[in-house]
């Protein structure tokens, strides 16, 4: 159950619950004590007669008009609308709750609204009716926020992972945590007032399998979030290499126009160009960076760093090297820096460019600077982006290395929400304080300390335990209407 905060509200909201856009219909919901009577104040029947829709059947939708009463009571026909009713607490926010489906159009939402607003409503804040089923007790906070990650989903992965914690996958396995944690605390708590009926003899050993175990399912899920964010949000990718080895080339033919300026003069693009294009499966977001290289050049060293925090950041590294220019110090250099990279887990392919030139350098010698400074080489591929040879091959090189079919297979819990990975690591931390206790002997007390704190830590991804500015700021978030 969600925090119900004390200061329920009293008020009725309003907004357009549909995007704003010519479409065929366009909904304004209202919700809240008075919703039925402002909805009665504008709706008539289709022999337009007035009638009170809280004495309807909850759940109904009927067929009417939406009028507009003038100063000397004549009324203006609107539009005609389907309008339905739902009774509290049987509603999305809980809450008495009427929708109005107008004839899409924005002046015409628009109008409707203000007809609303002038009944008696107000208008609604981002997320507002979300936060009301919220303290109404409808769903959790991890329940809630998975409404807009629905909303803003980009591909099928995060719409999936979504729609499992909307249906509560997330808030099932952390309650499951925090029954475990609070097992534990309730047994300390009762032995140490009532040592006549329980006994911790030998219980820091049946403590430590429970912190063990509880360390493992949470080390579980932060590393399944990791596997989670890059098929949700996209992949990191950063187009690196010297100057003319095809860089926006490949930033062109990925994203399948002329987003580069592409010419045979060294040093072309000098700042950073970015683009969001799906390949092998997934998204990549792309970075097309100066090439590095030593310069005197004020300007290009500008793009040169720019383009080395491209590749500190970058979930996926693409190194180009040119087949037709014989390997340099700058190819060696870049590879060099790549290598601390694949020591931090980022990916790499190497692209070795321009085959459908003569070549001048072999694939031992692409190899070599990796394997000569005690690196594995990563997956190679040899490409003409002039042809298009070997861009097929980009897309099944790249599923390969990140797994995403096997990903998006799996039917583990995926923690999408920083903030609910945040709160587990924090969890964790606790957990691993009471397993460093019980090593040093300290008394049950410290246990207990720290079990309160990973319970209560993980309390905030549910909204047990959580401030009013938290919630404040989690559901100004949301976009309007929902």
């Amino acid at each position: 159950m969600a925090l119900v905060f004390d200061h329920l509200h009293t008020d009725t909201i309003a907004a357009i619950a549909t995007a704003m856009s010519e479409a065929g219909i366009g909904i304004i919901r209202i919700s809240g004590p008075e919703a039925a009577a402002i909805g009665s104040r504008l709706y008539r029947t289709p022999n337009r007669q007035k009638t009170d829709i809280s004495l309807w059947r909850p759940g109904t939708i009927r067929f009417g008009y939406i009028v507009e009463t003038d100063r000397d009571g004549k009324e203006k026909l609107i539009d005609e609308v389907m309008l339905s009713f739902m009774k509290a607490p049987h509603s999305y926010t809980t809450e008495d709750t009427v929708e109005i489906n107008t004839h899409g159009g924005m002046f015409l939402m628009n109008r409707t609204l203000e007809l609303v607003l002038a009944a008696g409503a107000r208008l609604a804040e981002p997320g507002e009716f979300t936060k009301r089923a919220f303290l109404g007790g409808r769903i959790d906070l991890a329940r809630a926020e998975a409404v807009m990650d629905l909303i803003s989903s980009e591909n099928e992965f995060a719409r999936k992972t979504s729609a499992a914690q909307m249906e509560g996958a997330v808030s099932s396995k952390i309650r499951e945590l925090r029954e475990k944690i609070l097992y534990e605390i309730a047994f300390i708590e009762s032995a140490l007032d009532d040592p006549e009926n329980y006994t911790l003899e030998g219980y820091t050993d049946k403590l430590m399998d429970t912190c063990i175990s509880l360390e493992m399912e949470m080390n579980d899920l932060l590393s399944h979030a990791e596997e989670g964010r890059i098929l949700k949000e996209g992949i990191r990718t950063a187009i690196i290499g010297r100057p003319n080895v095809g860089k926006s080339s490949l930033l062109n033919h990925l994203a399948g126009e002329e987003r580069a300026i592409v010419t045979e003069i060294e040093g072309t693009t000098r700042d950073t160009l970015s683009e969001t294009v799906r390949v092998g499966g997934v998204l990549l977001h792309l970075t097309d960076t100066a090439g590095i290289r030593e310069t005197e050049d004020k300007v290009e060293r500008i793009g040169v760093h720019r383009a080395e925090k491209a590749l500190e950041n970058a979930d996926l590294i693409l190194f180009l090297i040119d087949s037709s220019r014989e390997l340099s110090q700058e190819d060696a250099q870049i590879a060099e820096k790549i290598i601390m990279r694949l020591q931090e887990g980022t990916k790499c392919i190497l692209l070795v460019n321009k085959t459908d030139l003569s070549s001048e350098i072999k694939e031992e010698e692409v190899k070599s600077l990796f394997i000569s400074r005690g690196c594995e080489c990563p997956p190679l591929l040899f490409c003409s982006l002039q042809t298009g040879e070997g861009m097929k091959e980009l897309g099944e090189y790249i599923a390969k290395l990140f797994h995403t079919g096997e990903i998006a297979e799996k039917n583990e819990i995926f923690l999408s929400n920083v903030r609910h990975k945040n709160a587990v690591r924090e969890a964790l931390e606790s957990i691993c304080l009471v397993k460093e206790s019980i090593m040093n002997g300290m008394s049950e007390d410290f246990f207990s300390i720290d079990l309160m704190n990973a319970y209560r830590v993980l309390g905030t991804i549910l909204g047990e335990a959580v401030e009013d500015d938290l919630v404040e700021e989690i559901f100004s978030k949301f976009c309007l209407g929902k």
